[in-house]
């Protein structure tokens, strides 16, 4: 699906169409076979078209509002020469599917392995990813979640500073490298999200202002003039990117989109571009087949963003939980309240578990205001958790990964919590092995005055934070190329420990038909003496359990069962021999293999248990 831009037809027909409703006039500059300019013509809703039946695919051309200065495509397919370059028209029927019989995966079911394509591999690429699936499909991991492709300025960039949402990155390899991708990812069982940008564009290569009026200065966002999703002229902004959704999803074949800080998205109309776009991709869904999952990153701790347009939300299949990130990292690292200093109580972390969100309409003092709304009773599978993502580890001055900020134990308790817990787990690329590879901030600008402009606002935010090193230039391609993972780490020493880790608790993720209960009123956790916690899964119907035994300090804890199951049966212990450095095994640690009711024991230091049991 793909109404604007130019849509090739096949046997040289294709259809060019811009949106330009304040200009009177609209000329095609053709580049191929020979330059030509032709005049297009507009309708009333200001959409501008033109069908030529003498096109082939690789043809390359310009748009000129007004027939003067000449502008790629605001919906290139293609922009092979870059966000100055002309547009390139793509024949969408040139590749040949294998996907067939793909019919996606259930969300509830997902593992998601977000990556970035530029650092992900040497070479930097679609095609350079597709060996590594098999490893990614060994280990558990079933969705991928790359971060931004739409054409962005240079070769490097995490992909937010885009401005053609509708091209594939050219030095990743264009359209062709992500069908071919996705097609090998669906033939390992694994489906793939894309994220996208529908808040803002980047700075270098925006020619949408151009063009309509794509922006409004009614409301301001972090990044300049927020998009016009509800002032004049607004129907073609929301069409534009709305349907750019349904363009990724369909052509693509796509399983899902993440939609990047959608509370940066202003609309205070009756129908929210939120609700609008979400109820135009459930129709493609149905036209399809095949789920198509909306997941959302929000900073608005509201359940609106989850709940279905008809109870007054936006109708989002899930959203990022921010909270919960908080709440567990601060009681692993030290160092985390200095971070996060609105966190730090164990009770958080058992209300992120068992509720959602933790700052549900209580005072923060990060916003320095009342903050949020409870998000208790709201089904685990509505929410995507994490220990690592790209903003948690890249928007650090030296971007460490959390397996350089704590030790191997506490890594090993971090997985599990996440892979415990009655929420859809988010790997971050490399984590799965604990790559200890920064991951910065980088660029690739041409215009001068841009970078430094970027150079110096890296510098002011992490000054906020009273940093004593300045961050790595973004601009500098070594800041790029420190920020790819090593990949033969994977097998070695104590990375093939955090490696077979994360396969174990993933399999057991996927086994334990407890753990595949996402009914909130079946979660319970019990804070031990403030140094560790009880996470406790039940199935339906209450005859089965999982008690997942944390300790987080240093030193043992006492923990009693209760009597109401005739025994406990062990699955898993972070401190058996296998889990262990040899120097680091202590006989004393080994706990029983079965546990009789009401029995108590010591839960080793830094150490994470789980036992299982079933009512008489």
């Amino acid at each position: 699906m793909k109404w604007v831009g130019a849509n090739y037809l096949g046997n040289g027909r294709c259809v060019f169409r811009v949106w330009a409703p304040e200009k009177k006039s609209m000329a095609l500059h053709l580049m191929h076979p020979e330059k030509q300019k032709l005049e297009m013509q507009k309708d009333g809703e200001g959409y501008f078209t033109l069908e030529l039946n003498h096109i082939q695919p690789g043809y390359r051309y310009y748009f000129a509002p007004e027939g003067e200065q000449e502008f790629p495509d605001p919906a290139s397919y293609y922009q092979p020469e870059g966000v100055h370059g002309p547009s390139e028209i793509v024949d969408p029927e040139a590749y040949l599917w294998q996907d067939a019989s793909w019919r996606g995966l259930p969300f509830e079911d997902l593992i998601l392995y977000e990556l970035h394509v530029g650092t992900f591999t040497p070479e930097g690429t679609f095609k350079a990813i597709i060996p590594l699936l098999p490893d990614l499909a060994a280990t558990g991991i079933n969705a991928l979640e790359i971060m931004p492709v739409a054409q962005f300025p240079g070769s490097r960039n995490w992909g937010y500073d885009g401005v053609y949402p509708y091209a594939v990155q050219n030095s990743y390899g264009g359209p062709l490298g992500l069908k071919t991708l996705v097609d090998a990812c669906h033939a390992h069982g694994i489906a793939v999200f894309l994220d996208v940008v529908y808040n803002h564009l980047g700075p270098e290569g925006n020619y949408l202002a151009n063009f309509g009026p794509y922006f409004t200065h009614k409301y301001e966002t972090p990044w300049g003039d927020a998009l016009n999703y509800d002032g004049d002229w607004s129907d073609g902004v929301r069409d534009y990117f709305s349907d750019n959704a349904l363009f990724l999803l369909e052509e693509y074949h796509l399983d899902g989109l993440r939609l990047d800080a959608i509370h940066m998205a202003f609309d205070t109309g009756a129908v929210h571009f939120w609700e609008y776009t979400n109820l135009k991709v459930q129709q493609l869904s149905q036209k399809l087949g095949r789920p198509l999952h909306m997941v959302a990153e929000s900073d608005l701790n509201s359940p609106r963003v989850i709940n279905a347009p008809e109870l007054g939300g936006y109708g989002f299949k899930a959203q990022w939980l921010d909270d919960f990130h908080h709440a567990l990292y601060v009681l692993l690292d030290q160092k985390g309240k200095d971070r996060y200093k609105d966190f730090g109580k164990l009770e958080q972390l058992a209300k992120a578990y068992t509720d959602g969100f933790v700052h549900s309409g209580d005072y923060v003092s990060f916003r320095k205001r009342k903050y949020g709304a409870s998000s208790a009773g709201i089904p685990g599978n509505k929410f995507v958790i994490f220990n690592l993502n790209h903003d948690q580890v890249g928007n650090r001055v030296k971007g460490e990964r959390l397996c350089v900020l704590v030790n191997q134990e506490r890594l090993k308790i971090a997985a599990a919590a996440i892979l415990l817990a009655p929420y859809v787990p988010l790997l971050f690329m490399g984590e799965e092995y604990a790559d200890e590879a920064p991951f910065y901030y980088f660029v690739s600008h041409s215009d001068p005055d841009l970078i430094k402009a970027v150079q110096k606002g890296r510098k002011e935010e992490f000054s906020d934070f009273g940093f004593e090193v300045e961050p790595p230039d973004p601009q500098e391609e070594k800041t790029f190329q420190d920020s790819k993972l090593d990949w033969s780490k994977r097998n070695k020493g104590q990375h093939k420990q955090i490696l077979d880790w994360h396969r174990f608790l993933i399999q057991l993720r996927k086994s334990e038909p407890i753990l595949k209960n996402y009914v909130k009123n079946d979660v319970r956790v019990e804070v031990i003496q403030q140094a560790g916690f009880v996470l406790h899964r039940q199935a339906p119907g209450g005859n089965q359990h999982l008690f997942c035994l944390f300790n987080l300090t240093e030193e043992g804890i006492t923990y009693t069962f209760p009597n109401w199951a005739h025994q406990w049966i062990k699955v898993l212990d972070s401190k058996e021999p296998h889990w262990m450095d040899s120097k680091d095994v202590v006989p004393d640690y080994q706990l029983p293999t079965q546990i009789a009711s009401a029995s108590s024991l010591t839960l080793p230091p830094l150490s994470v248990t789980v036992y299982k049991g079933i009512e008489d």
